[in-house]
């Protein structure tokens, strides 16, 4: 018997994104990405040269991956398109991704499950790459336009849009630490990237106003790490807010209260990392704020008081450092801090701070590595530890709801195990498990009948 349950509705579901799941990278009118090309010049940078030309196959076995999402009873499931796919050269439309989405999406809908689709996940078109990327201006208008022609082409099967994922990942792995392509290590132009990113979501969250989808919503998912200061201490209070500032409220201010906080132009101001902006940018952003907001959730950010700090600081860790809090769990596949109560932060700050708007639990998951080895006798990996890390987050997720967070769903990442990007296949994340020896065979682990039963109950 469920003890603990869970809103009527509420969305169980996975997520995923194209370039990690689909494959087919380089055929059927697809144009290269940074990944491929990265992957082309420099493939010994990904673990066991696994690149991003097969992933998981979902492009073939698509069918068979909506079919079991339909026996775990999943009634939603997030993925997105790949700009690279649908536009392969920015202007004109690919039809036969528009057949491919088509037929995706319908398939979804047919098993009684809802499309949520994001536009935009770490995949900028190496065309556009070429003449600049996010640091160019022209890549607002060249994903506004994507964006609209994406609503065209699937609006009448797809109502709940997002336009972004994670786009502070994006600019802080590619343009602030070295971690993604193009391995820029430049505070002011991460700025600016991440200020072009926020106005291609604006102009498409303006898209999608005048492309008035019935019954259509839009949103953006943002990772959220909820930050702790160390103590109390003012030097450690002040590191805690630039933290927040520029991790977290950067895009959700704007994209749900339409403005950017004072607070985070001034410390910009101070720092010499204005941002190039245009008039009218402003009044765009109040304009086309957004309808729901997804939340990715894996571990919480602690930070102290910088040891070295400067005015004006040419990296984050001048103006706060990471602190690691004596009492931490931490997955060790991953190195991130298992910490499910901040959940029931991340809720209440929905609540109090932005107006209680429609949220949902995005991405929630564990990677672990070798999983083989906890394969049962029945051949289903017993992966216990991650049924007990999505229960212990949706415990304080369930709490955060009885105290009145508007918190409409919870998606897994992932459903089947997915390519990572430079970590390739090194940690595995899915309800089924992906052997990318034997024909990208699926087989369903422990988490998966667990996953099943939660929906079953609608709780636990």
């Amino acid at each position: 018997m469920a003890i603990m349950l869970f809103p009527k509705n509420f969305l169980w579901g996975a997520a995923a994104s194209a370039p990690q799941t689909e494959g087919h990278s380089s055929t059927n009118g697809k144009s290269p990405s940074i990944w491929d090309k990265w992957f082309e010049i420099a493939p010994d940078k990904f673990y066991q040269r696994q690149g991003p030309e097969n992933t998981s196959d979902v492009y073939d076995l698509y069918l068979e991956d909506v079919a079991n999402m339909a026996k775990l009873g999943l009634n939603s499931y997030r993925t997105s398109i790949a700009w690279t796919r649908l536009m392969p050269d920015g202007v004109h439309v690919n039809p036969e991704a528009v057949t491919f989405y088509r037929q995706y999406f319908q398939a979804l809908l047919d098993h009684h499950i809802e499309p949520i689709i994001n536009l935009f996940h770490f995949d900028m078109p190496w065309w556009l790459m070429a003449r600049g990327g996010w640091e160019s201006r022209e890549a607002v208008s060249k994903f506004a336009n994507y964006a609209q022609v994406a609503f065209e082409q699937f609006g009448d099967l797809v109502k709940r849009w997002v336009t972004f994922n994670e786009p502070l990942v994006q600019v802080k792995a590619g343009y602030l630490y070295g971690f993604h392509y193009p391995a820029v290590v430049n505070f002011r132009k991460a700025v600016q990237v991440g200020y072009h990113m926020l106005l291609a979501h604006t102009f498409a969250v303006q898209a999608f106003r005048q492309a008035n989808i019935a019954g259509g919503q839009i949103g953006i998912i943002l990772d959220v790490t909820p930050v702790y200061a160390k103590t109390e201490s003012a030097s450690d209070q002040r590191a805690q807010r630039a933290a927040d500032l520029l991790n977290i409220r950067s895009f959700l201010d704007p994209a749900v209260l339409g403005h950017v906080p004072d607070d985070l132009l001034e410390l910009l101001e101070v720092n010499q990392l204005t941002p190039i902006s245009l008039l009218g940018d402003g009044a765009a952003i109040a304009a086309y704020t957004v309808d729901f907001i997804g939340l990715n959730y894996y571990r919480p950010k602690r930070v102290q008081a910088p040891t070295k700090p400067a005015t004006p600081a040419k990296m984050p860790n001048e103006l706060y450092e990471d602190y690691e809090w004596p009492a931490r769990r931490i997955n060790p596949y991953r190195g991130w801090e298992i910490y499910p109560e901040a959940l029931y932060d991340v809720a209440i700050m929905m609540r109090d701070q932005y107006g209680n708007i429609p949220w949902f639990v995005s991405e929630n998951g564990m990677g672990v590595a070798n999983e083989a080895r906890f394969k049962d006798a029945s051949g289903h990996i017993n992966d216990q530890y991650r049924i007990d890390f999505m229960k212990e987050h949706l415990q304080y997720l369930h709490k955060g709801i009885a105290a009145g967070s508007n918190c409409f769903g919870y998606h897994t990442w992932t459903f089947v195990d997915c390519w990572s990007w430079l970590n390739g296949y090194h940690n595995r994340y899915g309800l089924y498990s992906v052997d990318l020896d034997h024909h990208y065979q699926r087989q369903v682990k422990q988490s998966g009948l667990w996953f099943k039963q939660l929906i079953t109950d609608n709780g636990f």
